[in-house]
């Protein structure tokens, strides 16, 4: 099963986004928020809200428990691209590209293994030292 949730139009570029979804890609929902707060970076601010919105989506429609979530999956994908205009000398104008990310978390659920049995070690023939 897994959550949901989408940021569309966050007006940083999805390379410095990608640099805090690193942080907590495949960490527990829990620990990627404690990630969050002290991550000095800009986009973790809105990662954090996000990530509270998945979870809060988690509780109410499905009725999961917060410490069976992790963070499965974190894309920061290109938007669309604003162009401006840079003055420069000689009368050139140089392009400036204001990039525009969409970012899509989705939450997984951990489940229970089976404890697995402890498997023999093979039995390692002895060679018989001569001298």
């Amino acid at each position: 099963m897994n959550i949901t949730a989408k940021l569309n139009d966050y007006r940083q570029s999805p390379r410095k986004v990608r640099l805090v979804a690193g942080l907590i890609l495949g960490k527990g929902a829990e620990q990627a928020l404690d990630i969050l707060t002290v991550t000095v970076k800009r986009a973790s601010d809105p990662l954090m809200s996000l990530v509270k919105s998945a979870i809060a989506n988690a509780k109410a429609n499905f009725n999961l428990n917060v410490e069976d979530l992790y963070v499965k999956s974190l894309t920061a994908d290109n938007g669309a691209i604003l162009y401006r205009r840079m003055p420069r000398a000689r009368g050139v104008a140089y392009p400036i590209r204001k990039r525009i990310s969409h970012i899509t978390l989705i939450l997984g659920v951990r489940e229970e293994k089976a404890p697995v049995k402890a498997l023999k070690s093979p039995k390692v023939a002895k060679k018989k030292i001569t001298k």
